[in-house]
């Protein structure tokens, strides 16, 4: 850590996440919020936090799991309602779809001013979503939303900026990466609150995650070391880990990477 990045990050500290009161949760498709930030959300609601989850794309090319004979038309139904279903079980009432189609068969510059009109809308302290700066990272639609939405959380306070992209300004705080190699700020989950996770992934998204399916015994053998992995690093027992960066970090100061 070079001199610089010590005194930034005494002089600058990273935003506490967890003492704000509105969160917008963006996912590139129906489950990726739940994987990547499900108890983290469902602690938010029981504090009695405002929580929106945004899902921009419809997954309808997930059929590796679907039952056989599902159409992409149908599996994207399918997965709205999952996904309803999955936020009711992490007590997220405000669920919010653009209905893009996935595989990055969309414009990207329409999926850019329709998650603006939302942030905008919902105004939130706090934006979550996917980290587009993980080198491993090769899925379009998870780099192109967190590349969007790493964009919008600059401009956001901007209201010529916004206006210009068709949304209104927004005062948010702070932006924070799910599925990320640097976290940085790690939410403590306990029992309860992963179990909710857990349910809402594997009870409800099961097109997906069928039960006794090796693509759910891997995930929840994945989620369960990562929540061990993050309590380890931050002494919290089990915990969400994200990489959070405050308006300040966003511009001009490569030491707060």
């Amino acid at each position: 850590m070079s001199l610089t990045s010590f005194v930034i990050r005494f002089a600058v500290p990273r935003p506490d996440i967890e003492n704000y009161n509105r969160y917008l949760f963006i996912g590139p498709h129906p489950d990726d919020i739940e994987i990547g930030a499900g108890a983290t959300a469902a602690k938010f609601v029981a504090a009695g936090k405002e929580v929106c989850f945004l899902i921009c794309l419809d997954g309808r090319f997930g059929l590796e799991n679907a039952p056989a004979g599902t159409s992409p038309d149908e599996l994207a139904r399918i997965r709205m309602r999952e996904a309803r279903r999955s936020a009711q079980v992490l007590g997220v009432k405000n669920v919010r779809f653009l209905g893009l189609s996935d595989g990055g068969l969309y414009d990207k510059k329409e999926l850019f001013r329709e998650i603006a009109s939302v942030v905008g809308e919902f105004a939130p302290d706090v934006l979550f979503a996917p980290d587009p700066c993980v080198s491993s990272e090769c899925h379009a639609d998870h780099l192109n939303v967190g590349n969007a939405v790493r964009r919008i959380a600059c401009f956001s306070p901007y209201a010529e900026i916004m206006r210009s992209y068709g949304a209104a300004p927004a005062d948010v705080k702070a932006l924070a990466y799910y599925m990320t190699a640097k976290p940085n700020r790690y939410v403590a989950i306990g029992g309860e609150y992963r179990n909710k996770q857990f349910s809402s992934i594997f009870h409800c998204h099961t097109s997906q995650f069928p039960a006794g399916s090796a693509a759910a015994k891997s995930l929840s053998l994945y989620l369960k070391l990562r929540a061990a992995d993050m309590g380890l690093r931050s002494f919290k027992g089990q915990a969400e880990g994200f990489r959070v960066l405050g308006q300040t970090h966003m511009h001009c100061l490569p030491e707060a990477e």
